[in-house]
C-alpha cells in the first residue's frame, strides 16, 4: 500500500492510554494511519497541566491527579521509540507533544523542559485557556472566561495576545488550531471584527518571525464549524504572509485518524494554498518539506 506524499499529520494521535477524552491505543492509531495511507504521522500527547485546579472534570471522575499525569506522560514518551522502529518501514513516525499554557507563570520553563530532557522531535504550541480558564471545555468554562474578560471581543483578543505569547516563549514548530476561540465563541457573536483581525494579525506576524507551520486543524468538521481550523479570512492572511500550512487530524482515536485531511486539501486549493509545509526526520535531524496538493 503506497503512501501519498501530501497525506500528513502533524497534530493527533492522542489515545486512551495517555488522555481521558481520547480512544484506542497508540499501536492502534498508527495502523490506522498506515490503512490511510498517510506517509507522516506526528503524534502529540497533550503534556501535564501542573496544578490540580487544571484537572478535567472525566480525569477527577477517574480519580486522576497531577503525579499520575506526569507519569503518564513520561510512559507516553518511552513508548514512542519502539513504535517509531516498528513503523519505519510503512510509515514516518515523528514523535511530538502538545504543550500547554499553564500555569502561566511558569509553563514555558516546563514545556521547554520537558522537550530537551525528553529529546521530542517537535512540539504543537496550543492554546486551550486565557487566564488560566480552559476555553475548549464545557460551555459553563467558557462563560466564565467571557464574563472575566469582559465580553467576547475582548476575550477573543485575549485569547489571540496569549497565542503569540505562546510563540515567543516557546519556538513550536507548529501552532495548533489557530482560531480554536471559534469552537464556543461562535455562538456569542462575531469573531472577525476588526479589533480581532488586527490582533490576529499580530499574532501572524510573530508566527511568521519565528517560521511556524499553522496547524490546519480538521477536527474542525466534527466539532460542526463547517470548515477546519483556521477559518477562510485567516488562512488566506496567513498564506499571504508566506506562512506555511500542515494537516492535522487532531485525532483522538483510530477512527478519527486521517479524517477530513481529503477535505481538507480542496479547502486549502480553494483558498489559494496549493502545497503544505511539513516535517520530516533524516537521520537525526528533523527537517522542513514542501508538498504539493496538486
Amino acid at each position: 500500500m503506497e503512501a501519498v506524499p501530501w497525506k500528513v499529520s502533524l497534530h493527533g494521535g492522542h489515545s486512551g492510554a495517555f488522555c481521558d477524552h481520547a480512544e484506542g491505543t497508540l499501536q492502534q492509531i498508527l495502523e490506522a494511519a498506515v490503512a490511510q495511507k498517510m506517509s507522516v504521522f506526528g503524534i502529540t500527547e497533550h503534556a501535564p497541566r501542573l496544578g490540580a485546579r487544571f484537572l478535567y472534570a472525566r480525569e477527577i471522575e477517574l480519580g486522576w491527579d497531577v503525579p499520575k499525569l506526569e507519569r503518564d506522560f513520561r510512559a507516553y514518551r518511552s513508548a514512542l521509540d519502539p513504535l517509531v522502529r516498528e513503523f519505519g518501514p510503512r510509515l514516518q513516525v515523528l514523535r511530538g507533544f502538545e504543550a500547554e499554557v499553564v500555569p502561566s507563570a511558569s509553563y514555558s520553563q516546563v514545556m521547554r523542559r520537558y522537550r530537551s530532557d525528553m529529546d521530542f522531535d517537535y512540539m504543537v504550541g496550543s492554546v486551550h485557556f486565557v487566564g488560566e480558564i480552559i476555553i475548549d471545555g464545557e460551555p459553563e468554562d467558557f462563560e466564565r472566561a467571557l464574563n472575566r474578560a469582559g465580553g467576547l471581543e475582548a476575550l477573543a483578543i485575549r485569547y489571540y495576545e496569549g497565542v503569540a505569547r505562546m510563540v515567543e516563549a516557546l519556538r513550536p514548530e507548529v501552532v495548533g488550531h489557530l482560531d480554536l476561540i471559534r469552537k464556543n465563541g461562535r455562538t456569542y457573536g462575531r469573531l472577525d471584527t476588526p479589533a480581532i483581525r488586527r490582533s490576529a494579525r499580530e499574532t501572524l506576524e510573530v508566527i511568521r518571525r519565528h517560521g511556524c507551520i499553522l496547524d490546519l486543524n480538521t477536527a474542525g468538521y466534527r466539532k460542526g464549524l463547517g470548515c477546519p481550523y483556521p477559518e477562510p479570512w485567516l488562512l488566506r492572511q496567513a498564506h499571504e504572509m508566506g506562512i506555511g500550512v500542515c494537516f492535522g487530524d487532531d485525532s483522538h482515536g483510530p477512527q478519527q485518524v486521517g479524517a477530513g485531511i481529503e477535505e481538507a486539501r480542496l479547502y486549502l486549493l480553494d483558498n489559494g494554498v496549493s502545497e503544505i509545509r511539513t516535517l520530516a526526520k533524516e537521520g537525526d535531524r528533523v527537517v522542513r518539506r514542501s508538498i504539493s496538493l496538486q
